[in-house]
């Protein structure tokens, strides 16, 4: 049983809510995979999933493939999504508007079993996941492995979809939203809020703790600048497919950078997942609308 995040009508404390979100997901973080060369337990790499690891937004790519299978209806969580979407379209963000909107994006898995998303998750990571890595990216990752290194994925995605993405490439394990459960069927309410900007750096700051890891040691991958708690507290960020402000801080700040798409397709998909990724689950329709009005 994960703990209850509690509900207040009192203004909601952003802060507590990202280092609750971020406690949650390293506490959950679990090591999925031994390393076959001297450990070097000290350094870890951690990466960004959204069009760093994989093209486009992986919360959309289960959200139609759950939406397929009935999982769930349009109509469920249609507000939810398309109000997160538009925010980030629009470019208007209330944060304790959105952080709500965001504990409540959930609210539709509400009754499902942790098994049941589980078996979902690595039959729609077959169809709609396993095409879309980035070879470059993947290979970035192999070579932290490789140095005796322990890579984790930091992701705004359900901890348990996080799991199967870093278990399919050989990964260490992952870092991701972690939504309430008792007894093992989901309550529809997230521990503190999405594992998103700030709260990825708490969770990497908790990991680290944990694990006793040496952050100055230590590397991370992200294509959005919203990841910049991640990238700034290591000594070695890089920026994977940056979008516009992430690419100018990193040049500025002679950060690498690794771009491993093409002209239209790069601004295309960078402008989608910034609008799809904020609506949690997302839903179909929500997404499909955003890139009609996008092209």
């Amino acid at each position: 049983m994960t703990p209850s995040p509690g509900h207040s009508r009192r203004p909601v404390n952003l802060k507590r809510r990202s280092r609750l979100a971020g406690e949650a997901a390293a506490a959950a973080a679990e090591v999925e995979s031994s390393l076959s060369v001297e450990a070097d337990l000290s350094s870890a790499a951690f990466f960004d999933v959204d069009n760093t690891v994989m093209q486009g937004a992986s919360i959309y790519h289960l959200a139609k493939g759950l939406h397929r299978r009935k999982f769930f209806t349009t109509r469920d969580i249609l507000g939810a999504a398309w109000k997160q979407a538009y925010f980030r379209v629009v470019g208007v963000e209330d944060p304790e508007h959105v952080a709500e909107a965001r504990s409540a994006a959930l609210a539709f898995i509400a009754g499902h079993t942790v098994e049941e998303l589980e078996s979902l998750g690595e039959e729609i990571f077959d169809e709609a996941m396993a095409h879309r890595i980035w070879p470059g990216t993947r290979a970035l990752a192999q070579l932290h492995l490789d140095q005796g290194q322990r890579v984790w994925l930091v992701t705004a995605a359900p901890v348990e979809i996080a799991n199967i993405i870093a278990r399919r490439l050989g990964l260490t394990g992952a870092l991701g939203t972690v939504a309430e459960h008792i007894n093992g069927v989901y309550t529809g309410r997230l521990v503190g809020e999405m594992l998103h900007g700030p709260a990825k750096g708490e969770a990497i700051l908790a990991l680290a703790a944990r694990e006793g890891l040496d952050l100055t040691r230590c590397s991370a991958y992200s294509d959005s600048y919203n990841d910049l708690p991640m990238l700034s507290m290591v000594g070695d960020p890089c920026a994977i497919n940056p979008d516009a402000k992430l690419r100018a801080h990193a040049r500025a700040h002679g950060w690498r950078i690794r771009d491993y798409r093409t002209g239209r397709r790069a601004a295309r998909v960078g402008v989608f997942t910034a609008a799809v990724a904020g609506a949690a689950v997302g839903s179909l329709a929500a997404g499909t609308a955003i890139r009609r009005k996008l092209r």
